[in-house]
Order: structure tokens, then sequence, then C-alpha cells
């Protein structure tokens, strides 16, 4: 699930630095400080807060990439009154140099006297490495302390450098009798504007939406992030970015005029080896990629995971398709989450279904899931469910 904390990313910037903070307060403002940012992919949301006698002297977050980090921004709002300080951060702090200078190194140059941290990195270029070189420098280091209220702010950051994937969502709409359109095909619109709005915010947490050509073919999305449809404060510093739309086709049937072409942003194709060079598409923004296909001649959905977490560096992926291609993830155990918006509406048996799942004849063939929220939107229901077992999660829980 997306950690909502209560702080926007604004708000946490212009809110007055609370005066006292036991231990406790102070790495649980630096965890709500983490999720006040819908995204930083492909960096993981970090929240630091620098305390001092008890009184808090810094604190800050990581906005996007190439932007300070949260260790930076805290360091930076502290000056002196960080050395001998305590520094309370929600994700161990990194110790390489990328786009920004590695900030345990910017923990030592400041002369802080100890640093508790709530989760561990996975990724190898950090993992214990500022650990060490802060230690060395004679400053305490305690942690992890709160490894899955930490885990839960990056869970698509975790699984990419753990796993080589990104943490997949697969977000439908879907009638009280489980049908996603008409058998004509006409969709628009089983839910409300307060369920399209939070799809917005989807988009906008997600470093890529994943579709089909069946759905650009009978639908013509856009499927781009529209600011103005936010209503989301935290959104603001997002503005011009979108996500890589991402579009299986087995043989570049995507009409060069189709509307998720014509929007601002990256496009990717992914496509069978023969069908690599069997049509052009115009501009800089649209990339076509062959990728090893299954007996059915279809993209191996697996390696399209692994192209957009190794290539592309995405952490978080949205799944936007028609029932056939959602099924096809979630039967391949792909799908980590399924956010499903339920319109109180009946569309009939005729009506598309929600998934396309095939060979589940037998009640021990079921797939099981664990619902794990549900919230009231407008006149519609949000449901989020998580499948019980997944590869990367072999036991029942």
């Amino acid at each position: 699930m997306i950690a909502d904390q209560p702080i926007p990313a604004q708000v946490a910037q212009q809110q007055a630095t609370p005066r006292r903070a036991t231990p406790e307060q102070a790495m649980q403002r630096a965890l709500a400080l983490a999720g006040s940012v819908l995204t930083a992919g492909p960096n993981p949301r970090v929240g630091c807060v620098i305390v001092r006698d008890g009184v808090v002297v810094g604190e800050g977050f990581h906005a996007r990439a190439g932007d300070p980090h949260a260790e930076a921004n805290a360091l930076s709002q502290a000056g002196e009154l960080a050395r001998g300080a305590s520094v309370y951060v929600s994700l161990e702090p990194c110790s390489h140099t990328g786009r920004t200078p590695p900030c345990s190194e910017a923990l030592v140059h400041a002369g802080v006297a100890e640093v508790i941290f709530a989760g561990a990195d996975p990724n190898p270029k950090v993992c214990g490495r500022g650990l060490t070189r802060m230690r060395e420098a004679g400053i305490k280091v305690t942690g992890p302390t709160l490894p899955e209220q930490a885990d839960a702010l990056n869970p698509g950051f975790i699984k990419r450098m753990k796993y080589g994937l990104p943490f997949v969502r697969c977000k439908m709409a879907m009638s009280l009798d489980g049908r996603t359109a008409m058998a004509s095909g006409e969709s628009k619109w089983i839910t409300g504007p307060v369920a399209r709005a939070d799809v917005q915010r989807l988009r906008a947490t997600s470093c890529a939406i994943i579709t089909g050509i069946n759905t650009v073919l009978s639908d013509n999305p856009s499927l781009n992030v529209r600011p103005e449809q936010l209503n989301d404060a935290r959104a603001q510093h997002l503005a011009g970015r979108q996500p890589l739309r991402v579009i299986l086709d087995s043989t570049l049937r995507t009409p060069t005029d189709a509307a998720i072409l014509r929007q601002p942003g990256k496009v990717l194709l992914l496509t069978g080896a023969a069908a690599e060079n069997s049509q052009t598409y115009s501009g800089e923004h649209v990339r076509v990629q062959a990728l090893a296909s299954g007996s059915d001649g279809r993209p191996d959905l697996r390696a399209a995971l692994q192209s957009l977490a190794l290539d592309y560096e995405c952490n978080d992926v949205l799944l936007e398709a028609g029932p056939t291609l959602s099924g096809a993830m979630v039967q391949a155990g792909l799908v980590d989450e399924l956010i499903i918006y339920i319109g109180a509406k009946l569309l009939g048996s005729d009506a598309l279904p929600l998934f396309k799942l095939a060979g589940l004849n037998r009640m021990q063939d079921q797939i099981e899931l664990r619902i794990t929220g549900m919230e009231q939107m407008g006149d519609d229901i949000r449901l989020t469910a998580r499948p019980i077992v997944t590869p990367f999660n072999k036991a029942k829980v």
C-alpha cells in the first residue's frame, strides 16, 4: 500500500519547526516528512530531523531525483547547530556519489554526534558502507529501528534493489456486479470524479504506466497525469513530470496518431523481436524495444518488468489495462497490489469481466487475496488487496 502521511510537501516546507521532540517524535516526524512526497523515483522517499538538546534544529526531505537529499536539506537548515546533534532519518544515509554527494560524508563533516535510522537501504552501493564510514568518524549509529514503517514508504525501491523488478499496482474500475465495460466496450464512466482524481494521484506516484495494445485500440487512452485533476498539494513539485508510458504491443499495431503518443513525456513500445522494425514512429519521445516472446508471440511479461527496473530505473509501475493483460499479470504472479474502484452500478451479465483468468476450474485453483484497505470515495469504494502468495512471498500470510 502507498504510505500516505498527513503532511504535504509544501506544508512540510513552510510549517514552523517543532520546538522540542522526544526521540520517538523525531523519528515519526522523519517518517512523515518522507511520506509527504508522492514520488522521488528512481530514488527512495526519505525524511530527516536533527535534534540538539531535545530541540529540533533542522529537518528536510528528498523531493525528487537530482534535488538535495533529506539529510542535506536538514543540515542546511540546522547550520552550526548540527554539531553534536542527533540525526533521525527514515532510511540509512547514502554513501555513494550520484547526482548529489553522499549523505554519510555530509553528516561526518557536519560533526553530528549520532545517527538513528529507521530502515536499511537495500541498494548494494549503499548497504552498510555509509554506516561504517560514520562509525569510523566517531559517530554513534543506531538502526534499523522501525524497518516495517520505513519499508512501507518505498516498496518499489526495495523490490527493485532486491529482485530487479518494480512494484506493480494493478488499477481497475468495476461495477457492483464485477464488470468493467459494456459488451460493446463502452466504459465511461463507471466511477465518479473523486475516484478518477485518485487515479491521477496513482499515476503521479508511478514511474511508469503499462497498458496493452487492445486497450490502446479500443479506448485510445492518454494515460497522462493531469495536474488540474489531482487535488493534492504534494503534486505541485511534480509539475511537468510524466511517468513513462509503456505499451505491450507484440506486432506494433499502435496507430501513429494514437492519443498516448501525442502527450508530453516518453512512450515505450515493447514488442516481439520479429516486429522490431516493422513500423516507424516519429519523435525522440517514442522508443520501440524488442523483447523475448512467449509461445503466444507476445512480449515476455517478466522480461518487460525487468527491463523497466534495470534499464529505466522504475520503482513503482501502474498497470492500467483490460481484463486479458491484467489477468495474465495476476496469474504470472507479477502484480503486488490490486486497487479496485467499485461504482454503485450494475452492468449486466453480458458486460466484460474484471479479469480473464484461465484454468481456474476448482476451488483449490483460486487466487487468494488479503484485503488491506477500503475507503469511500464520493459515491464509490476503493478496495485495496494483495495476493497472499507471490514468487517473493512463498508462505501464506
